[in-house]
């Protein structure tokens, strides 16, 4: 079995589409905003790596161990970061969604529980997986509540699992297995609709999400 790139994904709030290096100049532009690079438990791209990262996800997809996206609002068109399925395991299957980096501006929108919907309902829904990972820096606070608030739950701590600029990080392993992927669609589309609802953009019942 393989698992191939599955394209472009389209929601009601954000986009994913396969990333490419024509994304270069708007995901620098992305970056800046909140310059999440300065972040010393974070891996974002600063813009002057920009073109060196987008290289590096394109490679690995390539060696057919990650597919990568680029993330887009749907009200403004402006790309506004980056997420992939990585850690590919074609054969169970299994994946893991991670490098993931959203600009200042667009977190608290919805945006990325929308990407993650996206993510995941292609995972379960298409690929049949029983299971999908998520990873994080011990001392991204963060991003483990954002992974929490999925409804993904922790497994546990790799302690000294990488080698870090500085530090040797403690990496946090989260899940969310293919009995528990219906209460977290459910949850996931709920917040999804709160945001909908309060930009004004939810008008008479909501279309399926899909």
């Amino acid at each position: 079995m393989t698992l191939d790139h599955p394209g472009t994904l389209r929601g009601r709030l954000v986009t994913l589409e396969p990333l490419a290096r024509e994304h270069h100049d708007e995901l620098v532009a992305a970056v800046q905003d909140g310059e999440l690079w300065r972040l010393w438990y974070t891996s974002v791209p600063s813009p002057d790596r920009m073109a060196v990262e987008i290289d590096r996800r394109l490679e690995l997809q390539r060696a057919g161990t990650m597919l990568p996206f680029v993330a887009r609002r749907n009200d403004t068109g402006r790309a506004i970061g980056m997420t992939t399925f990585m850690n590919i395991d074609a054969v169970t299957p299994r994946v893991e969604i991670g490098s993931t980096w959203n600009a200042a501006g667009a977190q608290g929108t919805g945006t990325n529980p929308e990407s993650k919907l996206l993510l995941l309902q292609h995972a379960f829904d298409v690929w049949d997986c029983p299971a999908v990972e998520f990873r994080t820096d011990f001392n991204n606070q963060q991003s483990r509540a954002a992974i929490a608030r999925l409804g993904a739950k922790q497994d546990g701590i790799l302690r000294a699992h990488r080698r870090e600029p500085g530090y040797l990080r403690d990496t946090v392993v989260f899940s969310i297995t293919q009995p528990e992927w219906p209460g977290v669609r459910l949850g996931l589309e709920h917040r999804i609709l709160r945001h909908l609802a309060a930009s004004g953009s939810l008008d008479g019942e909501a279309p399926p999400l899909g």
